[in-house]
Parts: C-alpha cells; structure tokens; sequence
C-alpha cells in the first residue's frame, strides 16, 4: 500500500531545532514523478547555511537536505525508465537530478538544465504545500516528473550514492569547466569541506602536478592529505587571506598556479582566488561569498589574462559521472573517510548543527534507524 503520509525533521525557523513531525505526501502521481522510501542522506554544507538563515528568502517550513537515494515505492505512469533507459520497477534504488521544466532558454537552446529557469531545488518547496516533501530528511520523499533519474549500481554503498547527488556532481562540473587539469599544473582547492576533499581527490587523479588544499579544521585537512594534497594551508594557522596567497606564490616559485577551485565560499575567497592566479591561470567560483564578499583585483584579471568560471552544481550527465568516478577510484581513495557513523532523523538536528560547527565532514541520516520509534 502506498504511503499517504512521511515523518520527516522540519525546519520550522531558521537556527531553531528541526522539528519530527507528520508530512502529507501527494494523493496522485502525476506523470514522469515517483515515490521513493530514503534510505541514505547526506548533508552538505548548504543545508547548513539554509537552516542558519543564511537565505532569508527561503520559505518555510520545510524538509532540507539534497543528497539522498532511495528505492521506489510507487510510480506515475511513464517512469518506468531512468536517462540511460534502464527499466524501473517497485524496489530500484535511484539517484536523481534537481527536475527542470525542459522548455526554457536554459534547457532548450542552451542544452544546459543547470540553468532552467524554474529548477526545483529542494528550497524552493515548502512543507506545507503540494507536493510537499522533496528533501531527503524523511521517510519518503517525491521525485517531481521533470527530475532525470538513474539506477544505482548494486555494489555502490547508499552513503557515496547520495552524496553523488551534490557534492561530487558539483566538484566534477567544475572540473569541467574549467577544461580539465594539465599533468604539470599547480591546482589550488580553496575549501576542505566535502566538495574542496572531492576536489583533492579529483585533481589527484586527473595527473595535477601540485595539490594544494587550503581550509580547516585540522580534521579536514588530514583527509585532503590521504586523498593527495601535497600541500595544506590552515585557514587557523594563516589567518590573514594576504599570508595564503604569499605562501601559494611561493609554492610556485612567485608564478601562481594554474588553476583555482572556490569550494569554500568565504568572503575573502574570490579575491584571493584571483591572486593566486598565475598568467592565465583560471579561477573557477563555485562558494557563495555572500554579501560581505571582498572586492575581486580586475586589474589582476585583466593583468595576467586571467579567466573567471562559474560553475553551478551539476546535472544528471554530472550526476552520471560522479556515480562512475567513486566507483572507478575506491581502491584509491577511502571515500568513507569523509563521512560520519549515521543517525535517523531523530538526530538530524544533532547533525545538522555538526556541519554547521564543523565537527562533521559529512553527516549521514538513515531514516530507517529509528523509523519505529519515530512512525510509533
């Protein structure tokens, strides 16, 4: 019988603790969409900063967290099939892209569904209209119709699935577009949090010459060591932005380095970014700044020809590669270094607030740890 309803950790007010209670789920499913019982979230940084408030917009109330995988519990007609064409039944386990309207400039003439004008990212749907819940800090959670899905592989563990939803999606599309890594380049990875370790990891296996990670905790920066770095910088131990790019130069004996990634979004990042920038060098932005963001030096940019690349999260063609990059590296790299023992949503709150101190790397929610206490 199909669920009607979900228990799932609401976020009621900003900076307030997550609240388990009772959520609808759609009485009909509509075309293209599906029903999936989560069984793994993982948390992300930006989950983080929704729940502090640091995008007052936001609606609430709602269900956060974006990296989820989950088996399907009840199909619309005509999802029968994921965006490589494997069938899909009751009990597949899916991965899924946030969905796009596919009729838009972005979608259409840009072919680039990252930039629908009406993507569905999970902060955009409150809790308290339909469809209700698309987040993954609940039992079950709908999958819109315009959301591309694909099969996960029996031997990948649900844990590097769902982040594959985010965090590696994102680090790959950045890679990508910033034209790939050169064997004797010098790549900096601003950030070592969970997409700045996946950065690393990628940079490492794409034939950089020098790896540098710059981030903290300690904690953090020993992972980006096991996964490549050949240097790390502690934003606690070198505090002044001016001191990190002094070190990077010297790193590179005063040219800059060929490539850097914003996987931290602090103010100063962007600005410092650009100034570790050697001639020609690419400065891929991928952190939110924020509103207290330092100016960026356009005379540098202009100076050294130096090129500035957005890059926005990732779709189901990043989402695809992610699922085969952390299958393809798992003997090299110890994905589940980054990731913390997991908790059912009645510790949500605890973990959430984990990633927001940054005690956690990267929390793990398993609904189904405490689904009888919670269901009752």
């Amino acid at each position: 019988m199909r669920p009607r309803v979900t228990m799932a950790a609401v976020l009621r007010e900003f900076n307030a603790p997550l609240e388990i209670e009772q959520v609808p789920l759609p009485a009909d499913l509509p075309p293209g969409s599906a029903l999936v019982r989560v069984t793994r979230t993982t948390l992300c940084g930006t989950d983080a900063h929704l729940w502090q408030g640091v995008l007052p917009f936001v609606g609430l109330p709602q269900v956060l967290g974006h990296e989820m995988v989950g088996e399907v519990v009840a199909l619309g007609q005509h999802a029968d099939r994921d965006a490589l064409g494997r069938p899909i039944t009751h009990g597949t386990r899916l991965v899924w892209s946030e969905s796009v309207c596919g009729s838009c400039y972005g979608c259409t003439v840009l072919r680039e569904p990252v930039l629908c004008a009406d993507r569905g990212y999970g902060f955009r749907q409150r809790a308290d209209k339909w469809p209700f819940v698309i987040g993954g800090l609940t039992q079950y959670t709908y999958v819109p119709p315009g959301a591309h899905r694909l099969v996960v592989p029996d031997a990948m563990p649900d844990t590097w699935a769902a982040s594959a939803g985010c965090a590696v999606k994102t680090v790959l599309r950045a890679f990508a577009n910033a034209g790939g890594v050169r064997p004797e380049s010098t790549v900096v990875i601003q950030g070592a949090g969970p997409l700045g370790l996946v950065g690393t990891a990628l940079a490492r296996a794409t034939g950089a010459g020098r790896v540098i990670t710059i981030g903290g905790p300690a904690n953090r920066l020993a992972i980006a060591r096991e996964y490549g770095a050949d240097v790390t910088i502690s934003i606690d131990e070198v505090s002044d932005p001016d001191e990190r790019v002094a070190l990077v130069e010297e790193l590179t004996e005063a040219r800059g380095a060929e490539l850097v990634f914003d996987f931290a979004g602090s103010p100063s990042a962007n600005r410092e970014g650009v100034l570790m920038c050697g001639q020609r060098g690419k400065h891929v932005v991928v952190g939110l700044a924020g509103p207290q963001a330092m100016p960026v030096p356009m005379d540098v940019v202009m100076g050294r020809e130096i090129q500035v690349i957005g890059s926005l999260n990732g779709d189901v063609s990043d989402l695809d590669r992610s699922l085969r990059f952390l299958t393809a590296f798992r003997d090299r790299f110890d994905w589940d270094a980054m990731f913390d023992a997991p908790v059912g949503l009645s510790g949500a709150d605890g973990a959430i607030k984990a990633m927001a101190a940054m005690t956690a790397v990267k929390a793990v929610i398993d609904p189904a740890l405490d689904f009888e206490e919670i269901s009752g």
